[in-house]
């Protein structure tokens, strides 16, 4: 299992700087990262649907995978040319997501046909369209954080600190819990958690993310200076601990659905929702903390915050 972990992240990892390279090249309108991000939503809902075709759910593939994709797609809106005119009428992730929502209760009614299934589908059909679309949506919004849209390393260098810090907690864990784990952090909804599982991603995210935000700055443009040590340590500490709680929701709806996996699409992982479940789950509360935090002084301007 390890091995393959290995394995995988050693092809994903590279792919992933490899496609942050490419978009970066490629303008403000990050055509790139886009179609990334609308594989993932598609992907997402997929799995998602087949873990709910159980009991009385009855989710529609095509119409929460289609809803996703609007969602995420949204966070593109101010960034491509030629949809100024669209944003300037309001069309904005809050409209969109209330359209996906007005659409999803009138499906629901049109294919009302008897009592015990439409509340369950529904709230299915909204919780696939808010964990695919609008976490997503969230996340990828990092790409434009530093308020220079001609300055297209900034989002990368905090899209990557999202990823270092979530993927180095997920590292964290399982290696502290193989090694130290005795006490289950929740038994009954997912007995491979432990505490000592808990302090080591708490430990390694915090370590990552201070590596990451301290040296790479450098990396990607010679006059950026990291923020305050502290800071960067909060950061990835905050980030850990969003990514066990998104670890553990995605373990809810995995045991109350009776199921073990949301797919076998990748050897040691599972499927896209076992990978990204951290990465997804902590993207909101990394976005909220770099427009709060002091984690970057870009040059010829003052640290956020």
């Amino acid at each position: 299992m390890l091995g393959w972990r290995l394995l995988v992240s050693a092809v994903l990892i590279p792919g992933f700087i490899a496609v942050f390279y490419l978009d970066a090249r490629l303008g403000e309108s990050a055509l790139l990262l886009l179609c990334v991000a609308l594989l993932i939503a598609v992907r997402s809902a997929r799995e998602l649907v087949g873990l709910f075709r159980t009991r009385s759910f009855e989710p529609s593939f095509p119409q929460t995978a289609a809803l996703a994709g609007l969602v995420v797609a949204s966070a593109w809106v101010p960034h491509i040319e030629g949809l100024a005119a669209i944003q300037a009428a309001g069309l904005d992730l809050a409209l969109i997501f209330g359209l996906a929502v007005l659409w999803l209760l009138a499906s629901n009614a049109f294919r009302y046909d008897a009592p015990g299934r439409r509340m369950e589908t529904l709230g299915a059909e909204l919780l696939i369209v808010t964990y695919a679309g609008l976490l997503l949506c969230l996340t990828v919004r990092l790409r434009w954080v530093g308020g220079d849209p001609a300055e297209q390393s900034r989002g990368y260098f905090a899209l990557g600190s999202l990823i270092v810090a979530a993927k180095c907690g997920d590292t964290g864990a399982y290696t502290f819990g193989r090694l130290f784990g005795r006490r289950k952090m929740s038994p009954l909804l997912s007995p491979g958690k432990t505490w000592a599982g808990a302090v080591g991603a708490l430990v390694v995210a915090g370590l990552g993310s201070w590596l990451w935000l301290q040296f790479a700055p450098r990396l990607f443009q010679a006059s950026w200076t990291p923020g305050p040590a502290p800071v960067c340590v909060t950061y990835g500490v905050i980030v850990a601990i969003a990514g066990i709680v998104g670890d553990l929701c995605e373990s809810l709806i995995k045991r109350d659905l009776g199921k073990k996996d949301a797919a076998a699409l990748l050897p040691g992982f599972g499927g896209v929702i076992d990978l990204t479940d951290s990465v997804v789950y902590a993207g909101p509360v990394a976005y909220l903390l770099w427009l709060t935090l002091p984690l970057a002084n870009w040059a010829g301007a003052s640290p956020p915050g």
